[in-house]
């Protein structure tokens, strides 16, 4: 039985090494109230979340990015290496706008229509 691609619901993939963030650098961008994201064309879907200690406490990231992680499971998104970095504003973020952000995000960046 074929497992079903990470976006549609199953486990996401992890975006390691140090290299692999230096090259998103140059990728595409977009930008949302409380996230930014950038992303290049890749084999697979991998994803990279990033919560600055700006943010807040260990507690508040943490919940920043599972919130992040199950929204990002939820979208079927293309393959790509993703980055989504969070502003300091996303502590007060409630799900649903962490969700609409995200989309907006996505879709200035290119990646989603």
């Amino acid at each position: 039985m074929s497992q079903p691609p990470p976006a549609a619901g199953g486990k996401l993939l992890s975006l390691k090494g140090d290299r692999a963030f230096q090259r998103l650098r140059q990728g595409r961008a977009g930008r949302g109230r409380f996230l930014s994201v950038k992303w290049l064309p890749a084999p697979e879907l991998r994803v990279g979340i990033v919560v600055s200690k700006k943010v807040g406490k260990a507690v508040v990231r943490n919940r920043i990015k599972r919130r992040l992680r199950e929204i990002l499971r939820r979208l079927h998104l293309p393959r790509a290496h993703l980055l989504v970095i969070a502003s300091p504003e996303a502590r007060e973020a409630t799900y649903a706008e962490l969700f609409q952000d995200l989309i907006r995000a996505l879709k200035k960046s290119g990646l989603v229509q």
